[in-house]
């Protein structure tokens, strides 16, 4: 107790507005850097800017869409994640100058800093679909999404109490956070349905806007094993641009020919949101022209402004928007601000966009993709990681959670890159 109203005192009476070190965003990002330079800095030298009181376990979205957790198994009090040594401003960034090292808060205020880590996250959209706020707030026993806490309560009982006709999952023709998302709560729904003795009445079917099911090929080609075995109806580069809830008709847009539209009834449709950058962070010269923050994909250091790096959905680097990432990526950039920080000259590996995707297929199995840059497969575990495995299953439900909030938000959770050394070394004696 005594901690979380030091925590509010220090961020209600903080005047200070230059930090040697400022981070926007207190997601997974932005709370593994902070925890680790609190360890570096003296007090008062770190800001964390972010106005949200709540944070989230946004992984765990999928497992209280399917009815594993609720949505407060998944949430903590932010005051009990800002780490110790640092000053929360609770307000939301909304101009960034680098070349004034200058962040603006939504109040008016500036705050002023010699290095910044932007931990942004992106941004949804429902809006980029017509139709889909007024058919997720108002019709939620057949319109829903994982993607939001506003709506992710409405998931599981939609799929319960769903008794014949079809079920429609989308993926969006955006970059999307946890790519796989969309589709795990397509298996699980599926598996839902077998299990309530209506699966026979229920034509599942998945709208992808990619060319592919998955863009890493091995997982690829396991999940299509699943689709075939489960009888999942798969069609791509079909873009979700309307929904119609009061004929309950989804439209969507070819897009191998754009301006063509097919219309799909529904009895169940799930959204995978659209997504985008941050306004503040597109409009400013921290962007490349596709709205996101231009680093280094190795470093994590921004390409013109050197005392800039930036982490997480915000950036620009080549590989899936996961938590994951994060972790194999924040130990990094840490090292190299702080070379750059402290005049070392540490040698840093460099990250090779390891990130991870566990793909529920069923309540009891997943598929535990991970992979690198260009799609290239880099398994932890001593099998084949494109099999559905109980294993895998409990590592996502049970044991990835506690990963989170008691180490990787923490600081002291890198990625399983030491899990692989320890299986390699043992194998190879």
């Amino acid at each position: 107790m005594n901690s979380v109203y030091h925590i509010i005192v220090r961020r209600l009476s903080t005047q200070q507005n230059h930090y040697k070190l400022v981070i926007i965003g207190s997601g997974c990002g932005g709370l593994a850097c902070a925890s680790k330079f609190a360890k570096k800095l003296p007090k008062d030298n770190i800001a964390i800017i972010d106005k949200t009181e709540i944070h989230t376990y946004q992984p765990g979205w999928t497992l209280v869409g399917a009815g594993l957790k609720t949505a407060e198994e998944v949430e903590k009090p932010q005051t009990q994640c800002i780490p110790s040594n640092t000053t929360w401003i609770q307000s939301n960034a909304n101009q960034v100058e680098p070349e004034k090292n200058h962040v603006q808060l939504d109040n008016g205020r500036k705050i002023t800093y010699d290095y910044l880590i932007v931990a942004a996250g992106m941004q949804i959209n429902f809006n980029k679909i017509k139709g889909a706020i007024d058919a997720l707030d108002n019709d939620p026993q057949h319109v829903v999404s994982i993607y939001t806490r506003k709506y992710v309560t409405n998931v599981y009982n939609a799929l319960n109490n769903l008794r014949a006709g079809n079920a429609i999952f989308t993926f969006p023709a955006t970059t999307i956070k946890c790519p796989g998302a969309p589709q795990k709560i397509m298996y699980l729904a599926e598996d839902l349905f077998r299990k309530n003795n209506v699966r026979d009445k229920i034509t599942v079917t998945y709208n992808t806007s990619l060319p592919v099911i998955f863009g890493v090929k091995k997982y690829a080609a396991a999940l299509m094993e699943v689709v075939k075995k489960r009888n999942i109806q798969l069609n791509t580069r079909l873009n979700l641009v309307e929904v119609r809830k009061d004929s309950k008709e989804a439209i969507f847009e070819n897009l191998d020919q754009p301006g063509t539209m097919k219309t799909f009834k529904y009895d169940l449709l799930h959204i995978g949101a659209p997504m985008q950058p941050h306004e503040f962070l597109a409009k400013s010269p921290l962007a490349d022209a596709s709205g996101y923050v231009d680093v280094d994909k190795e470093t994590l250091q921004h390409k013109k402004f050197p005392n800039v790096f930036a982490i997480g959905d915000c950036t620009n680097i080549p590989t899936s928007k996961t938590a994951a990432a994060v972790a194999g990526s924040n130990d990094i950039l840490v090292r190299n601000l702080s070379n750059l920080m402290f005049g070392n000259s540490d040698k840093v590996p460099k990250y090779d966009g390891y990130t991870s995707c566990p793909l529920l297929t069923s309540y009891g199995k997943c598929i535990l993709a991970e992979f690198i840059f260009d799609g290239k497969p880099l398994e932890t575990f001593p099998v084949d990681q494109g099999k559905e495995r109980r294993t895998a299953y409990i590592l996502k439900k049970d044991i990835m959670p506690s990963l989170y909030w008691n180490m990787l938000i923490k600081g002291t959770w890198n990625g399983p890159a030491t899990f692989r050394k320890m299986f390699h070394l043992g194998m190879s004696k």
